[in-house]
């Protein structure tokens, strides 16, 4: 009986190192020939994915040398067909319909209730449809004013780059960055990573709401791994795969969130490589959230060039 609980004992020891060892996404092996697979079974992928994002600051739209498109308009729902289904050819995305967009009412959604990209539905998929409350619902001013989003403009917006961490979730091969739970993010109340710096924060709120990010990245499509990418958060945000719109959450709206999965994307060939492209602008208090799940496996790219970086 003695010995029966020492071995107990030492089993016990055994198991618990090998839990322990289990979380850590670089082992590869255990005691007495453990395969870190059978407790990880994606130990073989990094813990963590770091993106670079440009991050371009302006000014409200009500202070000296402001920009017409911050701390102006509002709507509680996303503006779908603010920019056109492809990228422009400086790789940017083109203003459609003067600014004017069409206001979702009823989220589209897919079979297992996740909302979709309303031009990405599909009946024959068991999507649901969904409606619109508007379709004339201005959310940019103008050609002009929104072609120094993403661009660099001398004296109208300053950029600089930001790194940000995709964490993979223990023994999934989920990627996610969540600007609620993840540090410094979760610290500064949301996802502001320019507060007290470039133009500085807006007005009493000690925080830094106006600005745009853009983020880009490579990755291989794999049909079988049936990938998926998932953004929740706010203002604007439009994702771009090979060049082509997959996610339209436009306009100033609270936390939304729309899905894509890849093999939904005709135009995709298994095991080729691929630009994923992501816009998004904070706009207007009081929150900013940026959250990102995924299985896809980034592969990071320099950064846009920028002529006008915070020094």
């Amino acid at each position: 009986m003695k010995f029966w609980k020492q071995s107990f004992g030492v089993l016990a020891m055994v198991l618990a190192a090998g839990t322990a060892m289990g979380q850590d996404a670089t082992y590869r092996g255990g005691a007495n020939g453990t395969n870190q697979e059978q407790l990880d079974p994606h130990a073989d992928l990094p813990a963590v994915i770091t993106l670079q994002a440009t991050i371009r600051d302006v000014k409200s739209k009500n202070e000296t040398g402001g920009h017409p498109d911050f701390q102006a308009f509002g709507s509680n729902r996303a503006t779908t067909e603010l920019v056109a289904d492809t990228l422009g050819e400086d790789g940017k995305p083109v203003l459609r319909n003067g600014g004017v967009g069409k206001r979702i009412g009823t989220e589209w959604t897919d079979s297992s209730g996740r909302a979709i990209n309303p031009a990405h539905f599909n009946a024959a998929r068991g999507d649901r449809a969904g409606s619109y409350d508007s379709t004339s619902n201005r959310q940019i001013t103008s050609l002009q004013s929104f072609a120094s989003w993403y661009t660099d403009v001398p004296g109208l917006n300053i950029s600089r780059q930001v790194d940000m961490d995709l964490v993979r979730t223990p023994n999934t091969n989920r990627f996610v960055f969540d600007s609620a739970n993840h540090e410094p993010w979760k610290s500064r109340g949301g996802f502001f990573p320019i507060n007290g710096e470039l133009f500085g924060n807006f007005s009493t709120w000690n925080k830094n709401f106006h600005f745009t990010t853009q983020i880009e990245a490579d990755f291989v499509y794999d049909r079988e791994g049936n990938q998926i990418f998932t953004f929740s958060g706010d203002d604007d945000v439009w994702v771009f795969i090979d060049g082509k719109l997959v996610i339209d959450l436009g306009g100033l709206h609270p936390r939304r969130e729309q899905t894509i999965e890849l093999n939904r994307l005709s135009w995709l060939e298994d095991g080729a490589k691929y630009r994923f492209k992501i816009f998004h602008a904070e706009r207007a208090t009081s929150e900013s959230n940026f959250r990102m799940e995924t299985t896809i496996q980034f592969r990071a790219v320099e950064p846009p060039v920028t002529s006008a970086l915070f020094d």
